[in-house]
């Protein structure tokens, strides 16, 4: 069940990121072109929050469910641990609440233009977040690109 988990975890993360970065490229383009703000746009935004929403509860299945829940001097020592334990945890959890917090300010915000603007950034700032944070096998050996 781990390895199932972690094998989707690891597969939807392509899927988010495209998402993140059409959600972001309609609303740069439609801001600065002056456009309507459609359904189309609105479905964009919420299905990458979705998507993000998922990746989420199935990280969470796997730090709780594997080995990568507890602390010690020892995993504060180990760069490799302190990532999986620590530090991939809590910018993951900081940009989703970015992203969440956009969505919500951008779907209160009555003018298109501002809609596109916070969707803008607050999504784009959360999609920093995230590629700092995601384990690429460049930075870590046992990581793989799925």
């Amino acid at each position: 069940m781990y390895e199932m988990i972690k094998h989707a975890h690891s597969g939807l993360r392509w899927v988010v990121l495209v998402l993140l970065i059409m959600a972001i490229f309609k609303a740069y383009s439609k801001w600065k072109s002056g456009k309507t703000y459609t359904d189309g746009d609105r479905k964009t935004a919420l299905f990458s929050m979705v998507f993000l929403h998922i990746q989420l509860l199935l990280g969470l299945a796997l730090y709780f469910m594997g080995p990568w829940g507890e602390f010690s001097a020892e995993v504060m020592k180990d760069s490799t641990l302190r990532f999986y334990n620590l530090e991939h945890l809590v910018a993951m959890l900081i940009a989703i609440a970015v992203v969440t917090i956009g969505y919500s300010k951008a779907k209160r915000t009555v003018d298109a233009s501002g809609k596109f603007r916070k969707t803008f950034w607050y999504y784009l700032i959360g999609l920093l977040l995230i590629l700092l944070s995601i384990p690429w096998p460049f930075r870590f050996p046992n990581a793989g690109w799925f």
